[in-house]
């Protein structure tokens, strides 16, 4: 077995490279990470190959002899970029590896932008043969047009895809910071869009966490699931037999519901919640069929998130920073 990775420098491709080691029987597997602006180490089983994911001689050199295919690689809200790498890098890469003698299975890291994550509005929990629905932005279109363009040559070649869709995927002390009202926020909404400056000045003084309502005016349930989970199902994907073909939602077995949350952190940690309303939808991304089909099961919950973000300690020299282009 021969594995590409693209997007191996980034939050799920490190954990990925770094799982492989030691995974009982994919550690013998030869690994290629393809690399653009960053690159990773070299070892006796993994190789580097460094290229524009757009560049068909580029792409073709780093499929040669490859059987499985991850493809981890995405650019954010970059519109400059967004076209190149995430519909013509996908195109590209598809192209070689239906062409390619050796290619067996292509598994795609998609998101539940493609469906519009709390932006759009269900009736019932969301599940793979919902319809896909993005919210504004270029990186939820990408999303969309990623997952359609591998279900289309599934569909006219026959070869054997997979989809592995994630929500917000956390590691580390991510989650500490998402609920963090400072300048040191991580990801979003951003609270000053959702809060006036007396509400927002108020909860930076009073040492308080956000318990966010949806349209309805009920606690916002939204979808997270932690990186490790994430790994267990791309790796699991590899060989699994059930995955042919299949699109599959990878995410806690719960939603998040920020009333559970802000007991947590208020019985833990003494934030008191602070109730912000939101024009947001609750939704639940229903992991049903990765756990029926695949035996896949995440291991992380929220108590577990929880306590990861809050006591995780980050080194002096460990800066947090957002990667998007690459």
């Amino acid at each position: 077995m021969k594995l590409l990775v693209t997007g191996g420098t980034g939050k799920v491709g490190q954990h990925v490279l770094a799982a492989l080691a030691d995974h009982p029987y994919l550690h013998a597997a030869d690994v290629v990470a393809f690399c653009h602006n960053r690159t990773v180490d070299q070892t006796d089983r993994v190789s580097v190959v460094r290229g524009s994911i757009a560049d068909r001689d580029a792409v073709e050199a780093a499929l040669e002899g490859v059987t499985h295919v991850l493809h981890l690689a995405a650019v954010k809200e970059s519109p400059d970029l967004a076209i190149d790498v995430s519909v013509k890098g996908m195109f590209v890469l598809l192209e070689a590896f239906r062409s390619s003698p050796t290619a067996e299975r292509f598994i795609l890291l998609g998101g539940d932008c493609s469906v519009g994550h709390m932006f759009q509005e269900y009736s019932a929990p969301i599940t793979e043969t919902d319809p896909r629905r993005a919210y504004p932005g270029c990186y939820a279109l990408t999303k969309v047009i990623e997952e359609v363009m591998l279900e289309q040559y599934i569909h006219q070649y026959d070869i054997d895809g997979c989809i592995l869709r994630a929500p917000w995927i956390m590691e580390k002390d991510d989650l500490r910071y998402a609920m963090s009202f400072g300048e040191d926020q991580f990801g979003g909404p951003a609270w000053d869009t959702l809060m006036d400056a007396d509400t927002l000045a108020k909860a930076r003084g009073e040492n308080c966490a956000p318990l966010m309502l949806d349209v309805t005016g009920a606690p916002l349930k939204r979808n997270f699931v932690h990186v490790d989970d994430v790994v267990s199902a791309l790796l699991l994907a590899v060989e699994h037999p059930r995955a042919a073909q299949q699109t599959f939602n990878i995410a806690m077995t719960d939603a998040l519901d920020y009333s559970v949350l802000a007991k947590m952190l208020k019985d833990h940690h003494g934030l008191s919640p602070i109730k912000i309303p939101t024009p947001f939808y609750s939704n639940h991304l229903d992991n049903s069929k990765a756990r029926h089909l695949l035996g896949w099961a995440p291991d992380v919950d929220l108590e577990a998130l929880v306590e990861r973000a809050w006591t995780y300690k980050r080194a002096e020299n460990e800066v947090r920073k957002i990667w998007y282009p690459g």
